[in-house]
């Protein structure tokens, strides 16, 4: 069943202690015995199965950040997707832009790891974006296909795929697209989905890059986007709830 909306993710990336992160998670637990949309962390793998025990009583979904694209196997430092299900994941981020970028990952290895993910029975919350250079030039459409044609399992549905459309330039910069062309985005990617998917029409779409509690409602509020992924902002208890209630969660 495709996820209620608003859906607002957080992802930790390599953030939080094991105090600071069960603290985390302690605070968003005790203000979400009802939620009424999706609310989600993705916590460091570190802590992963400790943050999934404490917030198990609640509906906060609990993911990882990446996974490799075999169940098993001689990969010294690696995680595989059903090891993360293992320790209480219910997600995966993959597709980031830290990761395509900071380590060279192609659009075929990010399918292979989205296949096995969606194998392993974990939802992907897979990252699409073009960077600034490719903005300023008008190629945002360009690269936006091409990440969707190679990134893109053959085996994703509406059930077991989000989209995030998280423009490189955006992430941790404090800048965000005009609303205009985040609304022109979600359009363009809602009907490339349509053609793609059997049921695209139901497969989330999230915007992230610099989301906050001072412009997360007016994103949210956007048609076609159906909630945001936060990178900075939720590290913040008090900072991600306020997001989280902004698009009429809790």
């Amino acid at each position: 069943m495709p996820l209620a909306r608003p859906i607002v993710f957080g992802n930790w990336k390599m953030h939080g202690l094991r105090a600071d992160a069960l603290a985390l998670a302690g605070d968003l637990a005790r203000r979400s015995a009802r939620l009424s949309a999706t609310l989600g962390v993705f916590p460091p793998a570190t802590v992963l199965a400790e943050v999934a025990r404490r917030v198990a009583d609640t509906a906060i979904l609990v993911g990882g950040q990446d996974c490799h694209d075999e169940p098993e196997g001689p990969y010294t430092g690696c995680i595989s997707a059903p090891m993360l299900k293992d320790a209480g994941a219910r997600a995966v981020i993959l597709g980031h832009s830290e990761r395509r970028h900071g380590f060279g990952e192609s659009d075929e290895l990010v399918c292979r790891k989205a296949r096995a993910a969606i194998d392993a029975g974990l939802l992907v919350v897979l990252c699409i974006g073009e960077t600034e250079e490719e903005w300023l030039a008008g190629r945002r459409f360009e690269v936006l296909a091409r990440q969707l044609d190679g990134s893109l399992p053959a085996n994703a549905g509406a059930d077991s795929l989000v989209i995030a459309y998280e423009p490189v330039w955006a992430i941790g910069t404090g800048r965000i697209p005009e609303l205009e062309d985040i609304r022109e985005t979600h359009a363009w990617l809602r009907h490339q989905l349509s053609h793609r998917l059997a049921d695209g029409a139901g497969t989330g779409l999230l915007y992230g890059g610099s989301v906050k509690a001072a412009n997360a409602a007016e994103i949210m509020a956007q048609p076609e986007v159906d909630g945001v992924l936060v990178g900075g902002a939720s590290l913040d208890a008090e900072e991600f709830w306020r997001i989280y209630t902004a698009g009429g969660g809790a």
